[in-house]
């Protein structure tokens, strides 16, 4: 079974310097109290690997804010004015990456591979200072994966052993998330019995989800 902890315990497995993924789109499915969590303890100098950068005061949209990013690898950030204005004045390095190049690249991480092939981005700046693969006559980028030393999602429920269901549309990359990082930490509205949930539901298997913790708990 997977261990459950408080958001505290969970917060010190983020230290300075660590590579995050927090899934969400545009706030949507993101683990919202966990964020708090870590704009009280401070943490900074981190690499956010996320959809984009949340609202100002929404989702990772809060830590943008306090400036605990030094680089953040995104689809978009134009719901955040403030980490526009951060990237303009070279204040924190922002990558954009096209969104379903950055999903391949996540789930190359989580599953091994070295990487993906994708024709998008030829002939724009997404291409600069990438390798180049021509396969059957047609040129592809070489995007490589994304890894991650704590990846933080959400979910609607979680049993006992980690095994997880997603609200709707809440999934997003929260379950290609969930299986990249070294360290998965699940922030569930429910947590419910072994058994409790029927195996063709279950969206993330437990085998990926290190740690548990109770959204209602804590509340």
């Amino acid at each position: 079974m997977c261990k459950k902890i408080t958001i505290n315990e969970a917060v010190d497995f983020i230290s300075d310097g660590d590579t995050v993924m927090i899934g969400g789109f545009m706030t949507n499915g993101t683990p919202e109290k966990l964020i708090d969590a870590l704009v009280e303890k401070g943490v900074k100098d981190l690499t956010l690997i996320c959809n984009d950068a949340g609202f100002p005061n929404k989702g990772v949209g809060k830590m943008v804010a306090n400036h605990q990013f030094s680089k953040i690898i995104a689809s978009h950030i134009g719901l955040n004015k403030e980490a526009g204005r951060q990237m303009t004045e070279g204040e924190t390095r922002i990558d954009l990456v096209p969104q379903g190049t950055l999903a391949e690249q996540i789930r190359s991480g989580a599953f091994g591979l070295g990487g993906v092939l994708t024709p998008t981005g030829i002939g724009t700046l997404v291409e600069q200072g990438k390798e180049k693969i021509t396969v059957k006559g047609k040129t592809y980028l070489v995007e490589t994966a994304l890894k991650a030393d704590v990846a933080l999602v959400l979910a609607d429920i979680a049993d006992e052993s980690g095994n997880l269901c997603y609200k709707g549309s809440e999934n997003n990359f929260n379950q290609l998330m969930a299986a990249n990082a070294k360290i998965t930490i699940v922030e569930a509205r429910e947590i419910v019995p072994v058994g409790s949930i029927d195996p063709i539901h279950v969206q993330t298997p437990g085998i990926f989800v290190n740690y548990l913790i109770d959204g209602k708990a804590d509340e």
